[in-house]
């Protein structure tokens, strides 16, 4: 009877660990189901990304707003603009003050502010923390051992050709000393730059709920990003090998662009300045890239898109600009601000007396225009404020309400006399004052103009009083000479000095 019970109890709970291992498979299966990339459940979860892609198409474009302004195209990134990099204008606008995620297009921002604090042969220890801080088999990496040391350049040829994220890590310890600090110089950079829509969390963009920005800042971003010749030349690298020394022992560290748009890639775009790609699975596709053709230098920022038509967009958005806008010099062209030279103000002479202008506008100035207009459509008005160097005011132009670039209103710069006589003596060049620092008034023109006048009235005086004698020595002089004074004066006849 025991015996019995026993078998009884020991099926039950045979039956009841099949069951636990049944149970256990299926949920397995499950998971590796919607987990798995290739199947059908990630592809249904792409199907959705797509779907909300092309949702995105319906959204405004800003920049059609403006009478007269061509029509933007149509792209399914969420945000997305084109800004002229020297002037500023802003051909393309759409979403540009929504904050999105920037992935790793972040690594600009930490580019410049590398660039401004460190000089490009500072070498740059990897700490523990900075190496183990990403993870190896998912994120993009130099796969540098801690404790070795690479110059800044290096880093910086891996933070942007390689998109390396523990490079980026370094590079805030290395500046600031951790990355709280390092944050805190980003958000004062951002604000610098003029920056309204972001706060920055970590340097290479790695995903933080309060790490955000939006398409405009991130154009003014890229847009002194650009503006550095050494940052550009990285931006554009295809590869790059980190050359092997004492302080990194590896001879096999290389790393590669990932963006598309590179020479020789599936998108490559003529006249390419640089790109820089970013994504994670909030931010989805992001992409920064810069262009030069037909006199302009235009910035694309496409925020929140899929692959591959982050590079499709932004192929787009720089034949948009290209094809349909152009320069306009603005000292060439504007009659309303003409500094004319005045005779009574100079700043210095020469040799031969001629005076020169004070003021001047910027003779490289120009603005952008669309095609079919000219630069009798602009309005304009004049600031003074965020002057630059040598401005004492700035003159901002408006095509329909839309900004469309400035001039700058100069000190002028007085040349070098080429006119030399004699060598100076060390005490005589002491006390030689810079023409182009002090504002000479030349009022030769001015004395000898009052001169003459005064040297005419005199004469005329004179020959006035002349006449008036000769007549009144003849007969009738003093009948003469009193109806003359009377027809002058309008007085009566009585008159005390004839009688």
């Amino acid at each position: 009877m025991l015996k019995k019970r026993l078998r009884s109890i020991y099926s039950i709970f045979n039956i009841m660990l099949t069951t636990i291992l049944l149970l256990s498979l299926v949920g397995t299966a499950v998971l590796l189901l919607v987990s798995v990339p290739g199947i059908d459940a990630y592809a249904a979860t792409e199907e959705e990304y797509l779907q909300e892609s092309e949702a995105r198409k319906l959204l405004p474009i800003q920049s059609d707003e403006t009478y007269q302004w061509p029509a933007g195209p149509i792209i399914s990134a969420e945000g997305a603009i084109v800004m002229e990099a020297e002037t500023g204008a802003i051909l393309y606008a759409k979403n540009i003050n929504e904050q999105l995620y920037p992935a790793s297009i972040t690594k600009l921002l930490t580019a410049i502010i590398a660039m401004d604090e460190c000089e490009p042969d500072e070498m740059v220890t990897f700490s523990k923390a900075a190496v183990e801080s990403i993870d190896w088999r998912n994120d993009a990496n130099l796969g540098i051992a801690p404790g070795n040391s690479i110059t800044m350049e290096q880093c910086l040829y891996g933070l942007l050709t390689g998109s390396a994220n523990e490079v980026a890590y370094a590079i805030a310890e290395h500046v600031s000393g951790d990355i709280e600090s390092f944050a805190k110089k980003m958000n004062e950079k951002a604000k610098e730059l003029g920056c309204t829509h972001s706060n920055f969390v970590t340097p290479n963009g790695i995903h933080d709920e309060n790490h955000y920005t939006s398409a405009y800042d991130m154009a003014l971003i890229a847009k002194a990003f650009f503006a550095d010749e050494l940052l550009s030349k990285m931006a554009s690298t295809v590869s790059y090998k980190v050359p092997q020394s004492d302080t990194q022992p590896r001879d096999d560290m290389v790393v590669y662009a990932k963006s598309k748009l590179h020479k020789g890639k599936e998108y490559a775009y003529p006249g390419l300045v640089g790109t820089k790609t970013g994504y994670t699975d909030y931010a989805r596709q992001t992409l920064v890239s810069c262009a030069s053709k037909n006199g302009m230098k235009l910035i694309c920022v496409v925020l929140k898109e899929e692959s591959p038509y982050q590079y499709t967009d932004t192929i787009t958005l720089f034949n948009y600009g290209f094809d349909n806008f152009h320069t306009v010099n603005t000292a060439q062209n504007d009659t309303t601000h003409v500094i004319q030279s005045l005779n009574l103000f100079s700043a210095g002479r020469d040799i031969f007396g001629n005076s020169k202008p004070i003021l001047q506008m910027n003779s490289d100035a120009y603005i952008i225009l669309p095609k079919d207009a000219d630069f009798s459509d602009t309005t304009s008005d004049i600031s003074y404020e965020n002057l630059r160097d040598n401005e004492i005011a700035r003159i901002n132009y408006y095509f329909n309400g839309a900004y469309i670039g400035s001039a700058g209103i100069e000190r002028a710069v007085a040349e070098k006399n080429i006119f030399e006589f004699g060598v100076k003596s060390e005490e005589e060049q002491q006390d030689t004052y810079d023409e182009s620092e002090v504002i000479i008034i030349d009022v030769r023109h001015l004395i000898m103009g009052l001169l003459a006048v005064a040297l005419i009235v005199i004469a005329i005086g004179a020959l006035f009083s002349f006449l008036i004698v000769q007549r009144g020595r003849g007969r009738g002089g003093r009948r003469l000479l009193k109806k003359g004074y009377q027809n002058f004066k309008g007085h009566s006849p009585d008159w005390r000095g004839f009688k």
